[in-house]
């Protein structure tokens, strides 16, 4: 396979939740980071040409030495500051890329057990389909409500999708939907919807709740589970 996919891998979230002075993507789950095994399936793809690791202003330098260096990453290109959202750091990471052509992918730091599987499929729907994201159906009842916590109805669970990342689209289609988004002071909920909003259809890939993202400490707990299963 030739090597048509570029990444950005968010990682400048706080992760407040976790309430702990360390940031999530740099805990240890069986002795190394969680970012570190976010990066581990890309970097071993035949398809990644490069990556870029897009972090918190204040820990490009910690995370240049204690993950990229440490752990002897070659296709990471460079680490750079985020921005005041997910959406501008992420819009900062496809323009860290010299060439915008071929596939990106835009995964989060702190969900590490992407397969690749998975990795492989979404590739493979993202040729075909310009756009593709990992999704899992609904477990619970979904209803909407009003402001006062009244419920207005209940939606129909087998038309609902959780998405998840990486969310994968053609670069310059992706590109587009940014800059049409920046151009009217748009703010997506994930890099999906705006494809959705300025481009066009983007297509589900079936995943499943096992490539988790790390969002409290139970998480860890959980993740760490799961890595020992595997192997």
């Amino acid at each position: 396979m030739d090597k048509s996919l570029q990444v950005v891998i968010a990682a400048a979230g706080l992760g407040s939740r976790m309430n702990s002075e360390l940031n999530k993507q740099y805990m240890l789950i069986k002795g190394r980071p969680v970012l570190a095994y976010s990066l581990d399936r890309f970097e071993e793809h035949t398809a990644v040409d490069s990556i870029v690791v897009v972090a918190n202003s204040n820990e490009v330098q910690f995370c240049e030495k204690e993950i990229i260096n440490k752990y002897g990453y070659k296709k990471v290109a460079g680490v750079i500051p985020g921005g005041k959202q997910r959406q501008d750091s992420v819009w900062s990471g496809l323009n860290a890329f010299e060439h915008r052509t071929g596939l990106v992918a835009i995964h989060d730091g702190a969900r590490p057990l992407l397969t690749g599987k998975l990795l492989e499929d979404l590739l493979l729907a993202a040729k075909k389909w310009d756009a593709a994201v990992p999704g899992v159906p609904a477990r619970d009842t979904l209803k909407t409500i009003d402001e006062e916590g009244f419920v207005i109805n209940t939606l129909d669970r087998s038309r609902i999708i959780a998405v998840q990342t990486p969310q994968i689209f053609k670069f310059k289609l992706l590109w587009r939907a940014f800059q049409m988004a920046y151009a009217e002071g748009v703010y997506g909920t994930d890099d999906a919807s705006l494809f959705e909003r300025y481009v066009g259809r983007v297509k589900i890939v079936k995943s499943d709740n096992r490539n988790l993202k790390i969002t409290t400490s139970e998480d860890l707990s959980i993740a760490e589970t799961l890595l020992a299963n595997a192997q």
